[in-house]
């Protein structure tokens, strides 16, 4: 009768970093095993690297502890950004003209399942 969990899910929303930089590291984990991404992770130079590692992190401790899943056998199911609300600032230019800065956010989500 009861169906089996087998997905933690873990999202962080309004990250202040752009979505297209995060979803360059987002595609180096996507399919991997969770102790593989977690290993990618740690040594991509990119900002969203840290940021991504810890809603990873945060996926596989939603699997271990929620829905009593085993984190040897985590796979990354699903890894993706989305564009978050944009921050709109102005930086004064020459003969009192202005332009503008695009603080862009991402809302992250990771899906962990097992094999």
């Amino acid at each position: 009768m009861s169906e089996q969990i087998t997905s933690a899910r873990a999202v962080a929303k309004t990250v202040r970093i752009a979505a297209r930089k995060a979803r360059l590291v987002m595609d180096l984990i996507r399919g991997k095993n969770v102790a593989e991404a977690i290993a990618i992770l740690k040594f991509t130079p990119n900002g969203a690297a840290p940021i991504i590692a810890k809603v990873l992190n945060s996926a596989i401790a939603n699997a271990e502890n929620n829905f009593d899943l085993d984190a040897e056998n985590l796979v990354v199911s699903e890894a993706f950004v989305n564009e978050g609300p944009t921050l709109k600032r102005f930086r004064p230019r020459a003969k009192g003209s202005a332009s503008p800065i695009n603080k862009r956010t991402s809302h992250i989500t990771v899906v962990v399942s097992e094999k």
